[in-house]
């Protein structure tokens, strides 16, 4: 299958390169997801927000390809009441004092509000594209719902699926991994083809 090229690109201008991101979902991704009722679903608590094992190391390296990386998440949990926005503002801080994220963008609202931020809508891509002057068509999506892969593939990105064993729905991603280390390994080869 033929992917979209993942390599800075120069402009007619010369040697500018165009900005290229990583938008990266939260839990599942960078964090591990807790177990309740029988399914795998935001942590709640401060106490419960544990970063997965190589996720800083993947961060780092994804920084050195010179990507731009930006959190993009659903948290209907804020809306719901079940995690207080004081607790959320605690988790994303220490995801910016532990990553070199370079923005996080968060949609508080749930299926019924109607928002055009909540993905699988791509908003908040959309937004950041314009706040960062990316290149959709050079960036890529890496989540682990269904949701995440259709909010990438609205927006043009290469789309990463971390396969967690959380099913909900049949997704078809461009690339289907185990893990952000995982993910960032293809991304390095593809690189390295470009």
């Amino acid at each position: 299958m033929a992917l979209p090229g993942l390599a800075p690109e120069a402009t007619d201008e010369g040697d500018q390169v165009v900005n290229r991101a990583v938008f990266l979902d939260r839990d599942g991704v960078l964090n591990a997801n807790v177990r309740r009722d029988g399914k795998l679903v935001a942590p709640w608590r401060i106490e419960d927000f544990v970063l997965l094992p190589g996720v800083p190391a993947a961060t780092a390296r994804l920084k050195e390809l010179g990507f731009t990386l930006i959190v993009v998440t659903n948290q209907p949990d804020v809306r719901t009441g079940r995690t207080p926005p004081a607790t959320l503002e605690v988790m994303h801080d220490s995801l910016r004092r532990s990553l070199p994220i370079d923005d996080i963008k968060v949609c508080c609202h749930i299926d019924a509000d109607g928002c055009c931020c909540r993905k699988p809508k791509p908003g908040m891509l959309l937004d950041a594209a314009r706040e960062h002057g990316l290149d959709l068509s050079r960036s890529i999506m890496v989540g682990d719902r269904w949701r995440d892969v259709e909010a990438g593939q609205a927006a043009g990105c290469l789309t990463i699926f971390v396969d967690c064993d959380n099913f909900e729905r049949e997704t078809s991603p461009d690339i289907k991994v185990g893990s952000l280390p995982e993910a960032v390994a293809e991304i390095v080869a593809r690189e390295k083809i470009e």
